[in-house]
């Protein structure tokens, strides 16, 4: 028995070398945990090595100047690439510099002719060399610190009312005015294809016959954009050529305000939808081509469950044919059209609504200066770039 004994109590260790053990595992463990966690992102200034900000150029065909051929145009634009347009207006300003050089290179010859094949290599020789210095310059927080960059915004978001914070509303209001201020950019920009005396004015002939050496035959509304009923509709003032404002509509009629090209817009849907060539459409013909389209798009508070529902399409007929008269006209038809063409009004809106939703922390509704600061990629989300996968956002690009 005391062999057997002498065993047993070897075979047992003393209650502090047991405490050690436990000890010595447990800064093992938090060792391990320190150096595999994840670096948190400091709120006012700096920014960890695995977050920057990176330029991306929008070269993207504004709507009419796409490819689109005669599908029709609201599943075109479902899968439309939308670029976010920028919150901070020096990043804006890099990006139409960026942009710019894509398109002069894409456009090279268009504008200087094409007696040497290598312009356009030539041209572009200081790309990398652009593109390296200025995302060097927004990622040093010594020259472009994030919150104070939100910092001096915030006063000019903050304008109706002026009260510390930032509603839905002016947000909205500051993201259509940055995404405007781009749309006319590139229109200009485009124009000069176009304006080749450099008077400011571009009739259709002239038009008709450079189009086809820069798009295709499409656009992203679904017929061709070249017609010269488009173009007459967007020569607000009849003088038979368009100025870089008209111009602008014309690239981009899902924006405009000129009651002729929100004419055209809404009897080029009758066209496409009107079976019997009435000119109008009959309940059948609205409810198997637009009430889908039409109901809950845009609308917030849309119950989806109504979609297809024959009962809610004749009650948003019904409200549609103001007349009684059991059709839709092309006049009835204008007040849903911002639901068919999504312009940059929405897209404003959906990136405001996105960036209250994340930085409300305390879901009040609107974003007051340090919340803002506090989630500055949620603003810069359109040049963020992370090496974390999961926490990027990338809604509107």
């Amino acid at each position: 028995m005391a062999p057997a004994a002498a065993t047993a109590a070897a075979g047992r260790k003393s209650p502090v070398t047991v405490l050690l053990l436990y000890v010595a595992c447990a800064f093992i463990l938090l060792f391990l945990l320190t150096s595999y966690s994840p670096r948190l992102q400091p709120h006012s200034h700096g920014r960890s090595l695995h977050r920057r900000l990176k330029l991306h150029p929008k070269s993207f065909p504004s709507s009419p100047a796409a490819s689109g051929g005669s599908e029709g145009h609201q599943q075109q634009q479902r899968n439309h690439h939308h670029h976010a347009a920028s919150f901070d207006p020096a990043i804006a300003e890099l990006e139409r510099r960026l942009d710019d050089k894509e398109w002069e290179r894409e456009h090279y010859r268009l504008l200087h002719g094409d007696e040497d094949g290598d312009g356009p290599d030539d041209h572009m020789k200081e790309w990398e060399e652009f593109l390296k210095e200025e995302e060097d310059f927004i990622n040093d927080d010594d020259r472009f610190n994030l919150a104070d960059r939100i910092h001096a915004l915030f006063p000019k978001i903050d304008v109706s009312p002026t009260d510390g914070f930032v509603s839905l509303d002016e947000l909205t209001r500051w993201n259509l005015e940055q995404a405007r201020a781009d749309q006319h950019h590139r229109s200009a920009r485009e124009m000069e294809l176009y304006d080749k005396k450099g008077n400011g004015i571009v009739s259709f002939a002239t038009f008709n016959t450079l189009r086809q050496e820069s798009h295709g035959d499409g656009n992203m509304l679904g017929f061709p954009w070249w017609k010269e009923e488009h173009f007459n509709a967007s020569d607000a003032n009849g003088d038979g050529f368009l100025d870089k404002s008209e111009f602008n509509d014309f690239l981009n009629p899902s924006d405009s305000d000129n009651p002729k090209i929100i004419n055209l817009l809404s009897k080029q849907e009758i066209r496409q939808r009107d079976k019997d060539g009435d000119g109008k459409l009959n309940f059948d013909e609205y409810f198997n081509g637009l009430h889908d389209h039409i109901h809950g798009y845009d609308d917030e508070n849309a119950d989806i469950s109504h979609i297809g529902n024959i009962t809610v399409a004749k009650d948003r007929f019904s409200k549609l044919d103001k007349d009684n008269d059991g059709f839709i006209s092309e006049q009835e038809l204008e007040p849903v059209l911002d639901k068919l063409y999504l312009s940059e009004r929405y897209y404003a809106r959906q990136q405001a609504i996105h960036a209250i939703s994340e930085a409300d922390k305390d879901h009040d509704g609107r974003l007051a200066l340090d919340e803002m600061i506090e989630n500055p990629y949620v603003f810069y989300g359109s040049v963020y770039l992370s090496d974390d996968d999961d926490y990027f956002h990338d809604e509107f690009r």
